[in-house]
Order: C-alpha cells, then sequence, then structure tokens
C-alpha cells in the first residue's frame, strides 16, 4: 500500500497531491540532517562515524543540486532518506554494536550482531532503484528484459567496489578499522555483505519494479512539455 501511495498520481490526485509531491523531498532532506546531527553526537568514534555515512555527505548535496535537473521519484526520495538513516544509525554505535541489533541477536540466539547484514541488505535494495531510475530514464533499456539483471548486476559491483574500500582502510588503518569493518569474528564477513547486497536488489526490481514504473510515469507526465 506504501508502495502504491508514493507512486501517484492517481485519478484524483489534484492540487494538494502536486503540493504534497513539491513538500515531500524537503520533509526528508530535513529527517535527514537532523538523523545525521543526531547520529554525529557523541558518536562511538569519529573516525568510523566519518567512513560509515560518507555516502550520505557525498549523495546528499549531489541530490540537492539536481534537484531541478534531475528530480527523482517520490518512491526513491523516501529509500534513499531511508538509507541515510539506516547509515547514520551504524555510524554512531558503529554497527557491530547497534542495540537493535543486540536485541535481535540475544532474542533470536544469533551468534553475532545482525546489524551489518542489514545494512548490506540496504546497500542492494535501495540502489537498486536508484540504478533503474537512471537507466529507464537515460538509456534505451526502459522496458527492456535486461533492466532488471543489469541493474542487479550493478548494485553487487557497487557492494564489491565498497569491500574494496573497506580492505583499504583495514589496510591503512589496522587494528583501528576493526569497528568499520564490523566483521565480528567472521571469516566470510566480506562473502556475505556481497550476498546480502544480491538479495537485496534482487528483491527490490522484483518488488518495486511495477510501483517504480508507475513513478516513473508520474514524473514524466509532470515534466515541462509533457
Amino acid at each position: 500500500m506504501l508502495g502504491s501511495a508514493l507512486a501517484q498520481p492517481r485519478p484524483h490526485d489534484g492540487a494538494s497531491g502536486r503540493a504534497a509531491r513539491r513538500v515531500l523531498p524537503g520533509v526528508l532532506l530535513t529527517v535527514v540532517i537532523l538523523g545525521m546531527a543526531v547520529s554525529a553526537w557523541h558518536a562511538y568514534d569519529a573516525t568510523t562515524w566519518l567512513l560509515e555515512t560518507v555516502w550520505v555527505l557525498l549523495g546528499l548535496p549531489l541530490v540537492v543540486l539536481l534537484r531541478r535537473r534531475f528530480p527523482m521519484t517520490s518512491l526513491l526520495y523516501c529509500l534513499l532518506a531511508a538509507h541515510a538513516l539506516v547509515l547514520a544509525v551504524g555510524g554512531h554505535y558503529t554497527y557491530a554494536r547497534v542495540p537493535l541489533g543486540d536485541w535481535v541477536r540475544d532474542t533470536f540466539g544469533l551468534d553475532r550482531n545482525p546489524y551489518d547484514r542489514f545494512g548490506h541488505l540496504m546497500q542492494g535494495f535501495v540502489p537498486a532503484v536508484l540504478v533503474r531510475e537512471v537507466l529507464s530514464r537515460t538509456s534505451p533499456l526502459r522496458g527492456s528484459r535486461w533492466l532488471a539483471p543489469l541493474t542487479v548486476c550493478a548494485c553487487l559491483a557497487f557492494s564489491a567496489l565498497f569491500e574494496m574500500f573497506e580492505w583499504a582502510a583495514a589496510v591503512i588503518g589496522g587494528h583501528g578499522a576493526d569497528a568499520f569493518l564490523a566483521t565480528q569474528g567472521d571469516a566470510w564477513d566480506t562473502q556475505w555483505d556481497m550476498f546480502c547486497a544480491l538479495i537485496g536488489a534482487t528483491v527490490s526490481v522484483l518488488v518495486l519494479g511495477r510501483v517504480h514504473d508507475r513513478g516513473l510515469d508520474a514524473l514524466a507526465a509532470r515534466a515541462p512539455g509533457a
């Protein structure tokens, strides 16, 4: 139901619906900025916070600058904001110490805090919609059977790149990068991270594909000259 609501407009969507769509990016921007501020306040480790949230620090200004030249669907704006908050929480506590993850570990008898796994699921789930939107709007792939597999491949490639980024941090920072890596003693953590991103991206294109298409159609209808 939430996805359908984000994929407006509906037949009765009038001035109020258009106003809501104009307001939504500003509301989400405010929420993310406040979330980042709270995350930075008394963070567990300043360096780890920076490494975990650098994607928000780089991506947020870019989204704002491209707001008029390349406006995004409401679905994508909401997902990007949610992902930013996930990163902010992980940056504040470090992924191995997030209280919610500790509760899940203790409740279900797991051997590690699973918040890191959730973060990598999001690393596939949200970028899949971003990649799909960019490819749909800037290439001939809209409606092609290749759109979904290429989207998933792009997300998996980004996940592998991120693991190389973690590897570089470990080489440079030594034991000081342990909180950033959040391996929690798992020798297969890198493979699990990429596998979680693969699952997230695959689920995203399968579950949100049609909803996203309706949002893209609505966005095209609002474009100048449409």
